[in-house]
């Protein structure tokens, strides 16, 4: 197939470049170490329930939830594929 300046193969690498990016930053955001028995944005207590389904969870319910709609609010999309992005 025709793809101009680009190589064979090219946007099948953009595509497994951008899939390895994605899973390079969810394992970054996996806690990591002990467990905290507190919260330490707001202090309460973090339930034992939690605390053993996830390794080295630092913060409450509440607050990973807050946590959680801040990070999708500012999460922006990938350009690397995008037609502005390959006309520039």
């Amino acid at each position: 197939m025709a793809t101009g300046w680009a190589r064979d193969g090219a946007v099948q690498d953009q595509i497994d470049a951008s899939v390895a990016d994605a899973v390079e930053l969810a394992r970054s955001r996996l806690p990591k170490g002990q467990s905290l028995i507190h919260c330490e944005d707001c202090g309460n207590d973090i339930p034992e329930a939690r605390r053993l389904a996830i390794a080295g969870v630092r913060l409450c319910v509440a607050c990973q939830e807050e946590v959680d709609r801040d990070q999708a609010a500012q999460a922006g999309f990938n350009r690397r594929a995008s037609k502005d992005s390959q006309l520039r």
